[in-house]
């Protein structure tokens, strides 16, 4: 039997991708960033097919990954988390 997580902190990113796609733009900007605020997430626009924004999504997704893992110091996940 697992125990219960103590950490819950998901990392969340809101993406819009195909953002070469002006033209058929279905969620603007505005709609996008005025989500990710209410939801407390970044909002990043991609597009693998211009390769916009990839480099930066991925560097953003391992930042938030770091950040959710980090437990508090005062209170170690387990008897062997050691961190400095």
């Amino acid at each position: 039997m697992m125990g219960k997580i103590k950490y819950e902190k998901v990392p969340v990113i809101l993406v819009g991708n195909k953002v070469d796609l002006e033209s058929e733009r279905e969620v603007s900007v505005r709609e996008g960033q005025a989500l990710a605020e209410e939801w407390g997430c970044p909002f990043i626009e991609t597009s693998a097919k211009s390769k916009t924004m990839v480099d930066e999504l991925f560097a953003e997704i391992v930042r938030q990954m770091d950040f959710a893992a980090q437990p508090d110091k005062d209170a170690p996940c387990c008897s062997s988390c050691n961190i400095q």
